[in-house]
């Protein structure tokens, strides 16, 4: 990728991120959410059964967000329920616009200064279609490997596209002042998206993850 196409207009920022549910009763909203996190992630693991693990990967992109949205979008960021939201809710974004999420990591790439590139995974440079089959990746070791292990990498990614986002979002303060402020937001959910997912993975490595 050249340096001109950092200075693409962006579409726009997943608006994905910005959902909010209502939950009727919270605490039967929560045993719901734990029960049904606890059990998909156990059937996927038990099984072993390709065609399940297929069908949780395309879950969104068949029947949208909004199933998973009213058992899991209200759980706390720190428990099970709230990773799998959290996990589902960024491939959701990066599938919405692959695009947006390829300029924004790229850019994140090239201006972090830590391992998390590595740590994530993604190829250099990475397309959109690269970050899409990377998504899916981490989601499917999520499924069927090391769960935290899938955690750090999805907080890895998380950040790459946190700097990406903050560094565009300079791009445009002077010009498009609104696209900045939006940019901005972006960079601050996905970094608080990464402590999340960080703290997550140590309390799943510690069986303190429920």
């Amino acid at each position: 990728m050249s340096s001109d196409d950092f200075h693409k207009p962006v579409k726009r920022p997943s608006e994905t991120f910005d959902r909010l549910f209502a939950a009727e009763d919270p605490a039967e909203v929560s045993r719901a959410a734990h029960s049904t996190a606890q059990a998909l992630l156990a059937r996927a693991r038990h099984e072993s059964d390709d065609t399940v693990i297929d069908r949780l990967i395309s879950f969104t992109d068949r029947h949208g967000i909004d199933d998973l949205a009213e058992l899991w979008s209200r759980s706390p960021a720190k428990t099970l329920p709230g990773s799998l939201w959290r996990l589902y809710l960024l491939q959701l974004s990066i599938h919405d616009d692959p695009q947006t999420a390829s300029l924004i990591y790229e850019r994140g790439r090239t201006e972090i200064s830590s391992a998390d590139p590595v740590v994530a995974g993604a190829p250099s440079p990475a397309g959109p279609h690269e970050l899409v089959a990377l998504i899916d990746t981490i989601l499917r070791g999520a499924f069927t490997g090391d769960f935290a292990g899938a955690l750090d990498r999805a907080a890895a990614f998380c950040r790459v596209q946190a700097s990406g986002a903050t560094h565009l979002a300079d791009d445009y303060e002077g010009s498009e002042p609104h696209r900045s402020s939006a940019l901005t937001a972006r960079a601050l959910r996905l970094s608080t998206y990464a402590g999340d997912l960080t703290t997550a993975a140590k309390l799943w490595r510690a069986d303190a993850l429920v």
